[in-house]
């Protein structure tokens, strides 16, 4: 029964091409919320790479593309500006991911690659009242940025230089002040 549920859930993530929610896999599965947090983690902790979103579960199939990490540096009420910038540039935002000075490596998935993808999760921001991870760090943060090809991230780079977001710009500033 285990597996044939375990299977199920995966066969749902498989074929959805949205984040799909929790509630939504559990009803489409036949168990409970809970049930399906359970088995996320399992099949994480087989291997299969599941990302949590802030709007759902989604099965990351193999990328097509290029990624990179990119450090970036900036305020909290940057964050739509910087998001919009890679999106418009034709970059997809994979994750975030600040140094805790206890915890070591934080990450969030966040899999924007849209306006509405932003608009999503500055709405989420703003009405969960949660601080983004970037105050961890004093604006310090990675991201896991995707595009179809090189020239698209070398724009995508471009722009994020261009309005002062890269982290090798402000290196060497606070040291001058």
């Amino acid at each position: 029964m285990r597996e044939e549920i375990l299977q199920r859930v995966l066969d749902i993530l498989r074929e959805t091409e949205e984040p799909i929610t929790g509630n939504e896999l559990a009803r489409r599965a036949g168990v409970s919320r809970q049930t399906v947090v359970q088995y996320i983690a399992l099949l994480k902790s087989q291997g299969y790479n599941i990302w949590s979103t802030p709007r759902g579960y989604l099965f990351n199939k193999a990328s097509q593309g290029i990624r990179k990490l990119v450090a970036v540096k900036h305020d909290t009420h940057q964050i739509p500006q910087e998001l919009d910038l890679i999106v418009r540039h034709g970059g997809k935002i994979i994750d975030v991911i600040v140094e805790h000075p206890v915890y070591g490596e934080i990450k969030g998935n966040l899999n924007i690659s849209s306006s509405d993808d932003i608009e999503r999760f500055v709405v989420l921001l703003q009405s969960s009242k949660a601080e983004p991870l970037l105050v961890l760090s004093r604006g310090v943060h990675l991201h896991n940025i995707e595009t179809p090809d090189e020239a698209t991230m070398k724009k995508v780079l471009e722009a994020l230089q261009k309005e002062g977001f890269l982290l090798e710009q402000h290196l060497g500033k606070e040291e001058e002040s």
